[in-house]
């Protein structure tokens, strides 16, 4: 499953510590979004009827954990923009990824292969 741009948001903030409350997750968002807390609340909601996030509580609080691995989602999410957006029939260099504030070094070779992999399928198609 490719999330779409927003639960996309919410995952890197998941990814980099979790769980998260919903007021956790709106105070990240809402300066990049204007949202209130109804419209953040609303999209985890959602999430967590697709399956991307797990909902949990903490005392009284719900919680937010990513469902979703952190690397197949960004190769899935990266093969779908290379070739629908760029109309590429190769992955995307690897090495556009080694500034990434979000993909540890230890993680671009594990991700390497995944674009390898999922550049293989769709030529096969």
């Amino acid at each position: 499953m490719t999330p779409n741009p927003t639960e996309l948001e919410i995952l890197k903030l998941l990814w980099k510590h979790q769980p998260r409350t919903a007021k956790d997750i709106h105070e990240y968002l809402s300066p990049k979004y204007g949202w209130s807390y109804s419209s953040t609340r609303k999209t985890l909601e959602r999430m967590g009827n697709k399956g991307i996030v797990s909902v949990g509580t903490r005392g009284n609080k719900k919680i937010f954990s990513a469902n979703l691995e952190k690397i197949p989602t960004l190769a899935s999410y990266m093969q779908d923009f290379a070739v629908n957006v760029l109309e590429l029939d190769e992955p995307l260099p690897i090495t556009m990824f080694a500034d990434s504030r979000l993909i540890e070094k230890e993680e671009i070779d594990e991700l390497d292969e995944l674009l390898q992999q999922l550049a293989k399928n769709e030529k096969a198609k």
